[in-house]
C-alpha cells in the first residue's frame, strides 16, 4: 500500500511527474475540477507550463448520504444519471429533480463567481486534461468527460492521484486516457488517502487562478 499524500499539493507534484509527455504543448488545455482539483492541478500546470483553467461539474449526493454520488452535471447542459444508483437508493422522481435543480443553483453560482457568467471556452479540435484530487464513484468525473466530448476535443485524458479500480476502469471506457497514480484496495472514499483533505474554499479557488492573470475563462 502506498503511503497517503500529506495533501493535495503533494499530490498533485506527483501527478505531474506522470504527465511530462504534455509539458508547454500548445494543442494542450488543463481544466481542473473545483473545489479540491484546483490545487492539484495548479501544481500541474506549474511543473508543465500550461494555462490552468476550470471546468464546472457538481456531482448529484444521494438524499441522505451526499457524498456518494448517484449522477453528475456539467455546463452545457450535460447530465449523467446513474440509474442503478437511483433504483438502490429509491429516489423517485421528484427528490432527482430536487437535487438536480439545487446543484444546478450552485453551478450557476460558480460560473458567475469564477467565471463571471462567461460561456464554456473553446475546446474543439484541443488535448485536454482534466484534473480532480481523486476518483470514488467517477460519476463527476465521467459528466465532465462526456461534457468536453459533446463540444468535440480531440483527446480526453484524466488525471488523478488517487482512484477507485472501477471508476478509473470505467472512465478508460469513455476518456482516451486514464493517469491515475494509485488504486488501492479497498477504496472507500478519496479523503482517506489524504493526510490533511480539508475542504477548498472559493477564496483559494480564486486565488489560484489569479496566479494565471485571471479569475474566470476567455
Amino acid at each position: 500500500m502506498f503511503k497517503r499524500f500529506q495533501d493535495r499539493v503533494e499530490a498533485g507534484e506527483a501527478l505531474a511527474k506522470a504527465l511530462t509527455a504534455y509539458k508547454a504543448r500548445p494543442d494542450v488545455l488543463l481544466f481542473a475540477l473545483p473545489r479540491g482539483g484546483v490545487p492539484v492541478a495548479h501544481e500541474v500546470a506549474k511543473a508543465l507550463s500550461l494555462p490552468l483553467d476550470i471546468w464546472l461539474v457538481r456531482k448529484l449526493g444521494m438524499p441522505g448520504q451526499e457524498e456518494f454520488a448517484m449522477g453528475a452535471i456539467a455546463m452545457g447542459g450535460v447530465r449523467y444519471i446513474n440509474p442503478e444508483y437511483v433504483e438502490m437508493g429509491g429516489i423517485g422522481k421528484k427528490s432527482l429533480d430536487q437535487v438536480i435543480a439545487k446543484e444546478e443553483a450552485e453551478l450557476q453560482r460558480r460560473n458567475a463567481l469564477y467565471r463571471h457568467g462567461l460561456p464554456v471556452p473553446q475546446v474543439k479540435g484541443k488535448t485536454i486534461i482534466v484534473v480532480d484530487d481523486g476518483l470514488a464513484t467517477g460519476a463527476t468525473m465521467r459528466a465532465a468527460v462526456e461534457s468536453l466530448r459533446q463540444l468535440q476535443a480531440e483527446r480526453i485524458i484524466v488525471a488523478v492521484p488517487v482512484g477507485s479500480a472501477s471508476a478509473c476502469a470505467a472512465l478508460s471506457s469513455i476518456a482516451d486516457d486514464v493517469v491515475c497514480l494509485h488504486m488501492p484496495e479497498p477504496f472507500y472514499g478519496v479523503g482517506q488517502w489524504y493526510m490533511d483533505f480539508s475542504q477548498t474554499s472559493d477564496d483559494e479557488v480564486q486565488e489560484i487562478l489569479g496566479h494565471y492573470g485571471k479569475n474566470k475563462l476567455s
